[in-house]
Order: structure tokens, then C-alpha cells, then sequence
């Protein structure tokens, strides 16, 4: 298994790691968690990431229960969780968000699901907009500051508000994120190719890539149809997803890819993984396995990345037709987004909440 710093920190991850999103102690339970985690480690993978919502905390507590029947060494292990949706019964209106207060009273509610003194990395599940980031940023040091955790970093922010966390962290002297867990996969490329791509060149962003099969679709399972008891089939995000006239052009592409596949004696799958871990921004890539099996087979993506040379990937972005334009280019214009996204709060549009109440209009609203 090869290892790659994570971000520009001194922490060492394994190319691949396992996730517990609608798996660990979701779809999967029991001795299946326990087979999962330990086939993993045994091929290589040390890394297991999780969240606080997963499975309303469930994927927490399989996986800390796991981890203390194998009695693993905590030094051998690398564990992250993720702050920002609280699914606990009598949830109230601060045990959502980044406040404070959740950032801090959520880390001890997941390590008391983990039953770990610390995690190694915790991220900030989303960015919220009503929060101010100084409060953030002394909020994840405090956490770091206590032991709890040894880096942060963040999960599915826009790259202008990564950036403001940097000079914040500066102007303070302290902690900034070292990592981003974005969505990055053949049919989602423009934040992880080019929104990010000034935050890698200035600050040795590194991503834990999520959905590297978007969901499954770029495993081949799709290509004449829906099989029962398959995510697109029982799982309400992704139910019909492939029957519009833009879910079909994605399954025509899968088809084209699968022959690429073919041609490299290997699975859609495999092919799909190692291109996510073919860029080098790519710290780790996450696995959503729901066997040992299944887990095995994605790692026939190592075999497949010696593979990938121009040639090959030149087939590859000729059948995608999705790459994303000049990274130098977006830059220029990320001025004017921030423009626009600070236009976009001054008109008052309205802002996610993410299931709390929403701010009383007469009182101060999100920061731009």
C-alpha cells in the first residue's frame, strides 16, 4: 500500500482508506464491520473515516467497537471524523453548525462514540456561513489544544472561504486546515481540479476524495440497468438519477470506459479509483465497502495505476468530455466570484440552514 502526506502536514496515509457513509453500522453490521476493517488493515489501509451524522452516530460506535475488539495499537491506526450535523435524540438548535460550542461538545460526544482519547484528524463537515471564521478556526485549535485531535481540516468548502481560513489562522498564529474531503470522481472534476487548484500550489492542500465511483455508476453495475437491492435502486439520493436524458449519457460514457477497462485486463471499478489516485492533490481516496470482497476488488486499483500513462488517459478524457478548463484562467476570475457571492448576501438569497431554525430576519445575518 503505498502512503502519501496528507496535505502539507507530516502525517503518512495509505492511497486508499474505508469510509463508513451509509455503510458502517448503516447497511452493514455486526461481524461484516469487524471483517471489513480488519481485511483492510491487514492489506495495508490504517485509515478509517467516519462522521458524526453517519448513520445518526451509528458508523461511530461499529467502528469504535471494532477498534478495541482487534486491539489495534492507537499508534497504528489514523482516524477522522467530521463536525457539523448532530442526529442525537433532542437535537436542538446549536448541535448543528460550526459554533463553538457544537465544534467542541460534538468532538467529545464523537470520541465518546469512538471510545478513542483522540482522533487524528477532524474536519469541518461543511462551511457555515453563520459563523465567523475567527470563532471557527480558535474553535478547532482549542480541540487540537486539548489533545483531541492532531490536525483539522475541512469538507466541502468553497476554496475562497479555505483561503479566508488561512489568513485568519495567520493572523492569529495558529492552526490552519491541511486537508479538504471533496467529492472528486470522471463525472465531478471542477472543484477538485480547478477551484482548489491555488490552494495546492500556495499551501499543500491535500484531498481525502469521496464518491470516487459516484455512487456506484462508474463501477459498471449500471450498464443495462438497475439491479435490485443496488444503491440506485433503494437509496433515495440516488433513486432515478440514472433515467434522465443526463443519466444516460453518464451510463453511455461508463459503457465507453468499461472497454478501456478491458483493455487494461482490469474492472471499471479499478479504473475509476486509480484515476482519482493518479492526482497528485489526492492525499487518500475513500472506500465504501459493504464486504471484504468488495474491499479486495477495489484494490485491484493499485494494479491498474502503473497502468495509466498519457496514452491511456488521453482515451480516457476523450470519452469524458468534462475537463475542466485552465486552472490559471479560473484564478483571474476568482475575484469576481467572491464579488458575486458577496452580492448574493447582500440581495439576503436565501441560505441553507441544515435543519435549524433560520435566523430571525431582523438579526445579524450570515458573513460574506
Amino acid at each position: 500500500m503505498p502512503f502519501r502526506r496528507l496535505g502539507p502536514s507530516g502525517l503518512r496515509v495509505p492511497l486508499f482508506s474505508v469510509g463508513g457513509w451509509l455503510t458502517l453500522g448503516g447497511s452493514v453490521v455486526g461481524d461484516t464491520v469487524k471483517d471489513i476493517m480488519r481485511t483492510a488493515f491487514e492489506n495495508g489501509i490504517n485509515m478509517f473515516d467516519t462522521a458524526e451524522d453517519y448513520q445518526k452516530g451509528e458508523a461511530e460506535l461499529a467502528m469504535g467497537r471494532v477498534i478495541k475488539e482487534l486491539n489495534w495499537r492507537r499508534s497504528d491506526i489514523v482516524i477522522s471524523t467530521k463536525i457539523f450535523w448532530s442526529h442525537q435524540p433532542g437535537t436542538g438548535p446549536n448541535d448543528t453548525g460550526l459554533s463553538r460550542k457544537h465544534i467542541i461538545e460534538g468532538t467529545k460526544a464523537c470520541l465518546e462514540r469512538l471510545q478513542l482519547d483522540y482522533v487524528d484528524v477532524i474536519f469541518a463537515h461543511r462551511y457555515d456561513i453563520t459563523v465567523p471564521m475567527e470563532e471557527i478556526i480558535r474553535a478547532f485549535n482549542y480541540v487540537i489544544d486539548q489533545g483531541w485531535a492532531f490536525y483539522y481540516g475541512t469538507s466541502e468548502w468553497p476554496a475562497e472561504r479555505i483561503e479566508e481560513a488561512h489568513h485568519v489562522a495567520t493572523r492569529l498564529g495558529l492552526i490552519a486546515p491541511i486537508a479538504e474531503q471533496c467529492k472528486h470522481n470522471m463525472f465531478h472534476r471542477e472543484r477538485p481540479e480547478k477551484e482548489y487548484a491555488s490552494l495546492y500550489a500556495k499551501y499543500g492542500l491535500g484531498t481525502t476524495a469521496f464518491s470516487a465511483l459516484a455512487g456506484g455508476l462508474l463501477t459498471g453495475k449500471y450498464n443495462d440497468g438497475i439491479p435490485a437491492g443496488s444503491r440506485f435502486a433503494t437509496v433515495d439520493y440516488f433513486v432515478g438519477s440514472t433515467e434522465t436524458n443526463e443519466g444516460q449519457a453518464l451510463v453511455a460514457k461508463v459503457r465507453d470506459l468499461s472497454k478501456i477497462a478491458e483493455e487494461l485486463n482490469t474492472t471499471p471499478t479499478a479504473l475509476a479509483l486509480a484515476w482519482v489516485a493518479r492526482h497528485k492533490s489526492t492525499s487518500t481516496v475513500i472506500l465504501s465497502v459493504t464486504s471484504s470482497a468488495q474491499l479486495l476488488d477495489n484494490l485491484k486499483a493499485l494494479e491498474v495505476l502503473p497502468k495509466l500513462d498519457q496514452t491511456v488517459m488521453e482515451k480516457i478524457e476523450t470519452i469524458l468530455g468534462n475537463k475542466p478548463e485552465d486552472p490559471v484562467r479560473h484564478l483571474c476570475m476568482c475575484r469576481e466570484l467572491s464579488t458575486f457571492r458577496s452580492l448574493e448576501l447582500s440581495l439576503a438569497l436565501p441560505q441553507p440552514t441544515y435543519g435549524r431554525p433560520p435566523l430571525d430576519v431582523h438579526g445579524r445575518q450570515p458573513f460574506s
